[in-house]
């Protein structure tokens, strides 16, 4: 799906983002409220942004965005953590 915005100039140049980094700006911040609002899987949400994983996690921690973590995200690091001891 593709999907088009057209900003009038007097918004674009309103905003405080450098006009080549307007289009990344806008697809990470539709990303972290998507995310945050449970309307997108992180997965789904760092693929809008753009970002990778650790980046992304970083990220949240930075908008104080709490992590989705299901049980069985939490049952994969402890397997992980416990083989790697």
């Amino acid at each position: 799906m593709e999907l088009q915005l057209t900003l009038p100039d007097d918004i674009a140049l309103g905003l405080k983002i450098p006009p080549e980094k307007i289009k990344e700006e806008i697809l990470k911040e539709i990303a972290f409220i998507f995310y945050a609002q449970g309307k997108a899987s992180m997965g789904v949400a760092r693929r809008i942004s753009g970002l990778g994983k650790r980046e992304f996690i970083d990220e949240l921690g930075k908008r104080k965005i709490p992590r989705h973590y299901s049980e069985k995200d939490f049952e994969v690091d402890l397997k992980y953590a416990k083989s790697s001891q």
